[in-house]
């Protein structure tokens, strides 16, 4: 149930910078409502073996942790720093200039300096300098440590939740320190402890359970692929095919379960369909990976690593060659950041090579898959499909780089592309939100959910700033993506700080520009608006 917001100028004006005197660690946090993650459903927790298994909530006193709950945290982060050498690098080489202080988008929404990097950090190097360093042994709270406490798993929970693991702070760290990284050791601290957040764990059961997310069933997820097939036919009069569980296909298409089921997302899948349709892909969809999102990545390295699993093993059932991924963020940080190591490369398929191109795919020689952008930018290159962006003249449109397609794995330049070639209105967000510095959309990384709803308007006011300011200058109305939980968590948010401006997937706008084989006098756009003839006009990007 999402708790009572407070109108978006109130929430605005209410915003202090300021640092209050005192020592931090005397400080007791209080979890305020609207800003924190309600506990994991215990039948989720269990199904996926995780431990302490039991009902619990934040906004109760007693959490009711495990006797031994100091032991698991002491010994689970020996353990961490002994597997992992970036986290002990990271809890040493911290001299705390502040460089990353206001590059926080929670930071900068809240106001509390417990939200910046530094801070968070602190929070867990603290615990680190009392029980792993000689002089916290020795100085205590002089050496910059303190003692492990209810309290400091409380405040762990609440702001290690508050971070997106977006990664923007990395970029401006003079010592390259990854405080997303840290963010990740501190959540599975908690999960030790049975501190879970639904968010989180009840996705992550689903998508073992029944391949997805949402907890579609096999069959769901063909009436579901069919209901596009009819939708796609009734908009452009061509009946295409999508091939479900088809072995010796080529390529495995992998989508994040939003995107055919969720608004705006669907509108994007049928630009995919389209387009696989219009260049003769031998292709195939998979009823069992049918979830590229990993939502294990919020959770665990063992988590991330049991998801990521299941997209290769359903590769080599299949007799597949290579993979293209969808518009899905968390699946390409995953894919790309920690996929060799944990799962090894995929040397079982083949290094993706475009059947309609020749192109061969040299950035996926481990991973053997391509994201959708590489794809079809490559066929836009190669002049492979027709176009015409008069089709979108009804869109000024702009781009939001997704923390996880950008900075994580460099994907800049090919939406780009292909924006300005569906296209005739297109600009760009101030240079210091995008690209590597992009603005995270404010509700990534498990945290996307209602009772989170007033940090979430916080986090993503940032991103919020940068799309109004194009909208007030060049008339902007729709935001273009390509991550499925910015095209779910982007629309409340622009709703509440730039009334006026919808999201879009990058491939609806491909499927509304795409002049296919055979169509029909085609009148509308995939979302059944009307197409606005008001000739082309030159791109725009600024």
């Amino acid at each position: 149930m999402a708790e009572k917001l407070i109108k978006p100028e109130e929430l605005a004006q209410g915003i202090k910078h300021t640092t209050p005197g005192g020592d931090w660690r005397d400080e007791k946090t209080e979890l305020k409502r609207g800003c924190f993650n309600y506990g994991a459903q215990p039948s989720s927790t269990k199904y996926l073996g995780l431990p302490n298994v039991r009902k619990w909530q934040p906004m109760h006193d007693d959490w009711q942790l495990p006797e031994n709950w100091k032991e698991i945290i002491i010994k689970g982060l020996a353990d961490r720093l002994k597997r992992f050498r970036s986290l002990q690098v990271f809890m040493d080489i911290c001299v705390r200039c502040g460089a990353c202080a206001d590059k926080c988008h929670f930071y900068i929404g809240s106001g509390d300096p417990k939200n910046m990097p530094v801070m968070r950090a602190e929070l867990l190097r603290s615990i680190y300098r009392n029980d792993f360093t000689a002089a916290g042994k020795i100085l205590g709270s002089i050496a910059g440590g303190r003692k492990l406490t209810v309290d400091v798993i409380k405040e762990w929970f609440y702001y290690f939740y508050q971070c997106t693991e977006c990664r923007r702070c990395s970029v401006f760290c003079p010592y390259g320190i990854d405080t997303a990284e840290i963010t990740m050791i501190g959540r599975e601290l908690l999960n030790l402890l049975g501190l879970d957040i639904d968010w989180i764990s009840t996705p992550a059961a689903n998508c073992f359970r029944t391949g997805n997310h949402l907890g579609v069933q096999p069959h769901g997820f063909k009436d579901s692929v069919d209901f596009a097939v009819d939708d796609l036919e009734e908009n452009t009069g061509v009946r295409v095919e999508a091939p479900i569980n088809k072995k010796g296909a080529e390529v495995l298409f992998v989508v994040p379960s939003a995107d055919y089921f969720g608004d705006p997302h669907y509108f994007g899948f049928l630009g995919y369909l389209a387009l696989f349709h219009e260049i003769g892909l031998d292709y195939t969809l998979s009823a069992f990976a049918s979830e590229g999102g990993n939502f294990g990545l919020f959770h665990s390295n063992e988590m991330m690593k049991r998801l990521n699993g299941k997209i290769y093993a359903e590769a080599k059932r299949l007799g597949v060659k290579w993979i293209i991924g969808a518009e899905c963020g968390h699946m390409w940080r995953v894919l790309h950041q920690y996929m060799d190591t944990m799962n090894g490369p995929a040397d079982f398929l083949e290094v993706p090579r475009s059947p309609i191109t020749g192109t061969v795919f040299e950035n996926a020689k481990t991973t053997r898959m391509v994201h959708i952008c590489e794809f079809t930018a490559d066929l836009i290159k190669h002049n492979k499909i027709k176009l015409d962006p008069n089709r979108n003249n009804h869109w000024k449109t702009t781009f939001h780089d997704s923390c996880n397609t950008s900075r994580a794995m460099g994907l800049l330049d090919e939406p780009r592309y292909i924006l300005n070639k569906v296209c005739n209105h297109f600009y760009e967000m101030p240079e210091n939100t995008i690209r590597e510095q992009t603005f995270c959309c404010g509700s990534g990384s498990g945290i996307g959910t209602d009772e989170n709803l007033e940090m979430r308007m916080r986090g993503g006011l940032p991103r919020a700033n940068a799309v109004k300011y194009v909208h007030e200058k060049h008339g902007v109305n729709l935001l273009s993506c390509i991550c499925a939980i910015d095209k779910a968590t982007l629309p409340p948010l622009l709703e509440y700080w730039v009334p006026g401006v919808e999201v879009a997937a990058l491939h609806e706008l491909v499927g509304n520009a795409l002049v296919m084989t055979g169509e029909k006098d085609r009148t509308t756009d995939l979302r059944g608006q009307e197409f606005v003839n008001n000739g082309k006009e030159g791109s725009e990007d600024v």
